[in-house]
């Protein structure tokens, strides 16, 4: 005879919740018949810290404590500081870029292209491989590590990745 398992997971389930919502239900509940109790709330003198005391406590702990008008006013004087130094800035100023680009074997001269474009180093790895092959160097690729950045030309970057 042939015992279906999904029939016999089900009937088992079935037994299961039967006995447990039979002991449930059988049980008194303590907590349903019991009065609520009120809970009185503690006063200063029952123990608890003064605010001064926390304070103190925290501040021995290396925590700074400070109030929430204190907090803000010293927000608002980071942001203006902030914006002050940005300000004074030269807007002029080009941000550059530095990387390591691996070149392991089998590489091609797209895949250098699409490490740079990760790197933020050139835009179009297309263009690179075209420059590449324009210049004739692309059999020139040697497995290595070869240090970049944003402020080199594309013939600076192929001279220094190609050899």
């Amino acid at each position: 005879m042939k015992f279906n398992l999904l029939g016999g997971f089900a009937a088992g389930l079935f037994i299961a919740t039967s006995i447990s919502g039979a002991v449930y239900f059988s049980s008194k509940n303590e907590a349903a018949n019991t009065p609520a109790k009120v809970v009185k709330t503690q006063t200063k003198t029952s123990g608890l810290p003064s605010e001064e005391e926390m304070k103190n406590k925290l501040v021995s702990a290396g925590y700074i404590v400070q109030t929430k008008a204190e907090y803000d006013k010293n927000i608002a004087d980071a942001k203006a500081q902030t914006q002050k130094n940005t300000s004074s800035k030269n807007n002029d100023s080009k941000i550059v870029y530095r990387a390591v680009v691996n070149v392991s074997k089998g590489m091609t001269s797209i895949d250098v292209g699409k490490q740079l474009v990760k790197a933020k180093l050139i835009k179009n790895a297309f263009k690179f491989s075209k420059i590449v092959e324009k210049k004739g160097v692309e059999n020139h690729l040697r497995p290595g590590s070869y240090a970049v950045d944003s402020s080199m030309n594309y013939d600076q970057l192929i001279a220094a990745i190609f050899k």
